[in-house]
C-alpha cells in the first residue's frame, strides 16, 4: 500500500513539473511568433529617447516600453494587489546592443539569451556576454489607466495617447509626484520624471479623453439646473401655502402669546 502511495505521489510531482505548476520547472519559452511580431508603433521603438525608461501608451490600450539596462537580465511582472506577482505578457521584443545593432526575440535566444515566462514573472536574459544596451517590448494595458512597477531606477517619461490629459482633479493624476508636463511635436501629453528612486516602486498615470470634460461638465450643469429648479419649485409652494393661510385667516400673530419668553402674569 505504501508503495502505491509513493508511486502516486511521484506521478503527481511529475505531472505538476511537466505542466508548469511548480515554480522551479514552470518556466516556458514565450512563443517566437509573439517575440518577433512587428512593433505596434509606426516607425518602431523610441531608441533615441534621453530617458532611462520611455513608455508610449497607444489608443489600442497597448503600450510600448524601452528600457536602458545596466544588467544582463530583467524580470517583468505586474503586482496582483495582494502581495503577489503576475507575469507581464510581452510581444514584439527587441534588443539593441550598445553599438546600435537591433535583434528580435528569436535572435536573443539564438545568441544564448532567453525570454521565458512562469506563473510569477517574465524573464528576459540578454545574449551571452552582454550587459547593458536597450530592451524594448509591447504589452497590454487598460483604456484610461497605466501602472507598472519600476523595474529599473532613473529617469522616466510616459507619452499619453492623442487627445488624452491628466489636467483635471480625481479623473486625472500621476504618481509619483514631481513630474514635468510637456508636449510632444505631434501635440501629445508627455510626463517626465527626472529620477525615480528607491522610494517609488510603481509608476502610474490615470488619464481621460479631453472631450470627456465636456460630457462631465454637461452632466454637472444638468444636475445643477435640476437642483435650482427644485429649489425654486419648493419656494413657490411655500409661498402659495403662506398666501392661502392668510386668506383663510390662519396667519395669527403670535407675538406676546403664551409662547414668548416673558414669564406668566403675576410673576414678573
Amino acid at each position: 500500500m505504501n508503495r502505491r502511495l509513493l508511486l502516486a505521489f511521484a506521478a503527481l510531482v511529475l505531472l505538476a513539473a511537466t505542466s508548469g505548476c511548480l515554480g522551479l520547472f514552470g518556466s516556458n519559452d514565450v512563443p517566437a511568433e509573439r517575440l518577433d511580431s512587428q512593433p505596434p508603433v509606426e516607425g518602431g521603438y523610441a531608441w533615441d529617447s534621453n530617458a532611462t525608461v520611455h513608455i508610449e501608451i497607444l489608443e489600442s490600450t497597448k503600450f510600448t516600453a524601452v528600457y536602458e539596462l545596466n544588467q544582463s537580465e530583467i524580470e517583468l511582472y505586474r503586482r496582483d494587489g495582494v502581495g503577489g506577482r503576475n507575469p507581464l505578457s510581452v510581444e514584439s521584443v527587441r534588443y539593441r546592443y550598445p553599438n546600435g545593432t537591433v535583434i528580435n526575440g528569436s535572435e536573443i535566444r539564438n545568441r544564448g539569451g532567453a525570454v521565458q515566462q512562469n506563473r510569477d514573472v517574465t524573464t528576459v536574459v540578454l545574449p551571452n556576454g552582454t550587459s547593458g544596451g536597450h530592451l524594448a517590448f509591447a504589452s497590454g494595458g487598460s483604456p484610461k489607466r497605466f501602472s507598472l512597477p519600476t523595474y529599473v531606477r532613473g529617469s522616466y517619461e510616459i507619452v499619453l495617447p492623442p487627445d488624452r490629459s491628466i489636467d483635471a482633479p480625481i479623473i486625472g493624476q500621476a504618481n509619483p509626484s514631481g513630474y514635468e508636463r510637456l508636449t510632444t511635436d505631434d501635440g501629445r501629453s508627455l510626463l517626465r520624471w527626472q529620477n525615480i528612486g528607491e522610494n517609488a516602486d510603481t509608476v502610474s498615470v490615470q488619464f481621460f479623453l479631453e472631450r470627456d470634460l465636456y460630457v462631465f461638465g454637461g452632466v454637472f450643469a444638468l444636475f445643477a439646473l435640476i437642483g435650482v429648479g427644485g429649489l425654486l419649485y419648493y419656494r413657490q409652494k411655500i409661498e402659495a401655502l403662506r398666501e392661502q393661510r392668510e386668506e383663510m385667516g390662519l396667519n395669527v400673530d403670535t407675538e406676546g402669546d403664551e409662547f414668548d419668553d416673558d414669564p406668566p402674569p403675576g410673576m414678573r
